[in-house]
C-alpha cells in the first residue's frame, strides 16, 4: 500500500532529524502544520521506510520513549530504545530524555 500524502510529509520532515537527536510527536506534527500528535504516530505506525525514515527518534513529549511499531512497551520499545542508545541518546532511570539537548526543535 502506497503511503498517503500527509504520511510523506511526515516521513519526508522526520528525514530532517539528525542521527544522535530525538523529537516529540507535537513537534513533528507542528513541523508539518498538523495540529494532531496521534495523526503523526499513526502515519509513524505504518511507515514502510525504517530505518531510512527513523520513527525510533520520536519520542512522547514529556520526553517518554512512547511507542513504536505500533506498540508501547515490551520487546519493541526495547528495540527502540537500544537504538537511540547506539545513537548515543539515553532515557534516565525515570524513563525520560537524559539529555535535553538531544531533542530536535525544527
Amino acid at each position: 500500500m502506497r503511503p498517503t500524502p500527509f504520511q510523506m510529509r511526515v516521513y519526508d520532515a522526520l528525514r530532517e532529524v539528525p542521527r544522535g537527536y530525538v523529537t516529540t510527536y507535537g513537534l513533528l506534527a507542528r513541523r508539518i502544520g498538523c495540529g494532531s500528535a496521534r495523526a503523526v504516530g499513526g502515519a509513524l505506525r505504518r511507515n514502510p521506510f525504517a530505518p531510512e525514515v527513523p520513527c525510533h527518534r520520536v519520542i512522547a513529549s514529556g520526553g517518554t520513549a512512547g511507542g513504536f511499531q505500533g506498540r508501547r512497551g515490551g520487546p519493541a520499545i526495547q528495540r527502540k530504545l537500544e537504538l537511540l542508545r547506539d545513537e548515543g541518546v539515553c532515557l534516565d532511570e525515570a524513563g525520560r530524555l537524559a539529555d535535553p539537548a538531544r531533542l530536535y526543535r525544527f
